[in-house]
């Protein structure tokens, strides 16, 4: 198999240049050998390059404690710069059977943490010693990754969201933790937009009441939270997931929305039928 990437999928010519400035279908597909002092340059052998800022992305996440467990809602749309480009994204991941992450921010970067997060889970359940990773175990693994690619000043340019309940105690956990390795714990969290609009909507329907708010409740106050940030964030989209998490497992709904109200825009000036 030809290992250059730049190799793969050309013709088998002698004269074929690479756009990059190299002779690589001579060099790697032919097999002609290459004289000292003779090589081509090749610019995939400068600098590596580090992501500057996020392309495909994400916005908000929200979470809170409830009575029976710990809530999250993510919608599905992933933003191309401010083009709405992928409208049927699945934000939320579960990990293990009591544990969920929602991500904002880059996809791509959110997809690679799933791979590791599930090779994090084969090896854990490798091992057979009776243990199994609980989501205080998780966000602590979570958190020291994105610290360390921080360090590295190649950080995962995500905000995570991470929901569980320890399955032998029942006891729930809600945690944040961005590309900085900022972690902090909550009754209720918002990533991005919704730490701003949202939040304050949690904080003044859950905080206080997080043993005695029932799963309906729950679910009513973070469908009016999505509504909210649909009105009012131009990347977010009416069409999202709910995740529960109890001592039972996790449940992801199917994807769905809430209804809106647009008539108001009319009295707006500038925006409406105004002339003046």
């Amino acid at each position: 198999m030809l290992q250059n990437p730049t190799s793969w999928g050309r013709p088998w010519t002698d004269n074929k240049m690479d756009a990059y400035g190299g002779d690589f279908t001579r060099r790697q597909q032919l097999g002609v050998p290459v004289r000292r002092g003779q090589e081509e340059h090749d610019a995939f052998a400068e600098d590596v390059q580090r992501t500057q800022q996020p392309i495909v992305t994400g916005t908000s996440v929200i979470g809170l404690k409830y009575k029976d467990g710990v809530m999250l809602a993510a919608d599905n749309l992933a933003s191309y710069g401010s083009l709405a480009r992928f409208k049927d994204i699945q934000r939320l991941h579960p990990i293990g059977t009591h544990t969920v992450i929602g991500a904002a921010g880059d996809m791509s970067d959110f997809q690679y943490m799933q791979h590791e997060l599930e090779k994090l889970m084969i090896n854990e359940s490798n091992l057979d010693d009776g243990h199994t990773l609980g989501p205080t175990q998780i966000y602590s693994w979570l958190s020291t990754v994105l610290y360390a690619r921080r360090s590295k000043f190649d950080p995962l340019w995500n905000s995570y969201v991470l929901g569980g309940v320890d399955a032998t105690t029942g006891e729930p956990f809600l945690g944040y933790v961005d590309l900085l390795g900022t972690t902090y714990s909550s009754p209720t969290i918002g990533t991005g937009y919704a730490s701003m609009i949202a939040q304050p909507l949690l904080r003044k329907a859950v905080e206080g009441r997080e043993t005695s708010l029932t799963e309906e409740e729950a679910t009513e106050i973070v469908r009016t939270c999505m509504r909210v940030l649909f009105y009012r964030d131009a990347r977010s989209l009416n069409k999202f997931q709910i995740a529960k998490v109890t001592k039972e497992g996790v449940v992801i709904s199917p994807s769905m929305s809430v209804e809106t109200e647009w008539s108001f825009a009319e009295g707006i000036r500038g925006y409406g039928a105004q002339t003046q």
